[in-house]
């Protein structure tokens, strides 16, 4: 019975070059995907476990019993071999059925025990050929794992079968949705945005601003913002600027009084009486704040005409003028070069990261209950959409059948060379760990389905050549 697993994976590891699995250049290709990983490392193969402590232990007795079983027929076969050479030809004809068992039972326990031992060690130390399977054939086994599942798991047509079933957008909207799980969501989500700003290093993000910024700066802006400018103009929206402006120089002017009286007093002649400059100066209010009125209240001033047209022709300066290109140019490097410009964006995100990290930390700041609710109203609205979920649902099994169909191999990779990289002795003893107390039961069901055989098969001769 155990002769034929390990016939089986002794055939498995002679014929893995037909999977294709340890073609050299299709190793290679692998080996730059994965680095292996060190066998000090393991993953864990070497620590021992609460779990695998009692695996051990019932390993342990499960050896026991299966041993005891050998060492009773062994006890039996002597038995009966000791009263059939005693009593002679008298002797009882019980005894050779009894005999023809045990033996078969011996015969059977032994064979198992080979069998299953030489899975993972050569058995009583002896260099036997075709033993300890699974330490000479650590590399293959993980190659024809690697395969298994890349056949039958990595699939495009699986990996879309099981996305299309497990419904991720409906599920995951409306675990999102339920307002119990809002504080976990909360929680969650600052944590992922804290963790990320831990990651991020303050020199990293000043750096990043400062490259930012000279990114930006090496384009010319003269052009770009000439047609952006020509574009506006164009489609009327600066009016409403310019309406602006002319609604503050009103607002300027109404209030200019104090400071028209205070310029005549000091800049008008010395001879002139104050009463006089007083009423130059109320006529100069009244024209201004008359003036600047009739600019605001009428979109075809000559004013408000001449501001359309200056900007126009500013706008085909920037485009076409190599002297205004120039200045614009020249403003932008000096702005661009100053520390003070690179020193405030430093000191933003400082400031702002510093701030964030304080209402992250906040279980009943308004970041972390406004994160909490936008992330429940945007769920919401999916669970509560159908035709949403449908498109939301088609775009992840498309991302699936992409991975399936682009990285199954290297997510294959991830499993052999991780078993490449195992040490093989701890390797076959984990194993053995996980799966030796099942196989122990092989080693009882060979001596007692060999007793059986043996004493149907000794029946069977007596009844044919008695």
């Amino acid at each position: 019975m155990v002769d034929d697993v390990a016939a089986a994976v002794t055939a498995d590891g002679a014929d893995s070059g037909k999977t294709g699995r340890v073609n050299p250049t299709h190793v290679q290709e692998r080996d730059t995907v994965v680095s292996p990983p060190s066998p000090n490392t393991l993953g864990g193969l070497s620590g021992g476990t609460a779990a695998d402590d009692e695996r051990r232990r019932s390993l342990r007795k499960m050896k026991i019993v299966a041993t005891g079983l050998l060492v009773f027929a062994a006890l039996v076969y002597l038995f009966t071999r000791w009263l059939e050479d005693r009593g002679g030809d008298d002797t009882a004809g019980w005894v050779a059925y009894v005999r023809a068992a045990s033996e078969a039972g011996m015969v059977g326990a032994l064979a198992d025990w080979f069998a299953v031992t030489a899975l993972f060690r050569q058995p009583l130390g002896l260099p036997i050929p075709h033993t300890a399977l699974i330490r000479r054939k650590k590399d293959q086994i993980g190659e024809q794992l690697g395969d298994f599942v890349e056949q039958n798991f990595m699939t495009p047509s699986v990996i879309e079968g099981q996305v299309s079933k497990l419904e991720l957008p409906q599920r995951v909207s409306r675990w999102l949705a339920d307002p119990k799980n809002s504080p976990r969501v909360s929680a969650e989500a600052s944590r992922a945005i804290g963790l990320a700003g831990e990651m991020l290093q303050d020199d990293d993000i000043e750096q990043f601003i400062v490259a930012g910024m000279r990114w930006m700066a090496e384009p010319q802006w003269g052009p770009p913002a000439g047609r952006v400018l020509e574009s506006l103009i164009e489609e009327n929206r600066l009016a409403p600027v310019i309406q602006m402006l002319c609604d503050r120089a009103h607002d300027w002017a109404e209030g200019s009084q104090g400071l028209i009286d205070k310029v005549i007093d000091k800049d008008g002649p010395a001879w002139a009486p104050k009463f006089l400059n007083a009423v130059v100066g109320d006529r100069i209010h009244r024209e201004l704040v008359d003036y600047t009125d009739k600019v605001r209240t009428d979109p075809d001033h000559d004013i408000r005409r001449a501001m359309n047209e200056f900007l126009e022709q500013f706008a085909q300066d920037l485009q076409h003028d190599p002297e205004t290109i120039a200045r614009l140019e020249q403003i932008k490097d000096e702005f661009i070069g100053r520390d003070e410009v690179a020193g405030a964006a430093s000191t933003a995100w400082r400031s702002a990261k510093a701030v964030l990290g304080q209402a992250l930390d906040d279980p009943d700041s308004t970041l972390r209950s406004n994160l909490a609710d936008a992330v429940i109203k945007v769920a919401t609205r999916v669970s509560n959409d159908e035709p949403l979920q449908a498109k939301m649902n088609m775009w992840t099994v498309r991302v699936a059948r992409h991975v399936a169909n682009n990285y199954a191999t290297e997510i294959v990779s991830v499993i052999t060379e991780t078993v490449r990289g195992w040490d093989a002795e701890d390797t076959s003893r984990k194993i053995e760990l996980q799966v030796g107390r099942d196989l122990q039961f092989i080693r009882i069901n060979g001596t007692v389905v060999g007793s059986l055989a043996g004493l149907a098969i000794y029946s069977v001769s007596v009844l044919l050549f008695s």
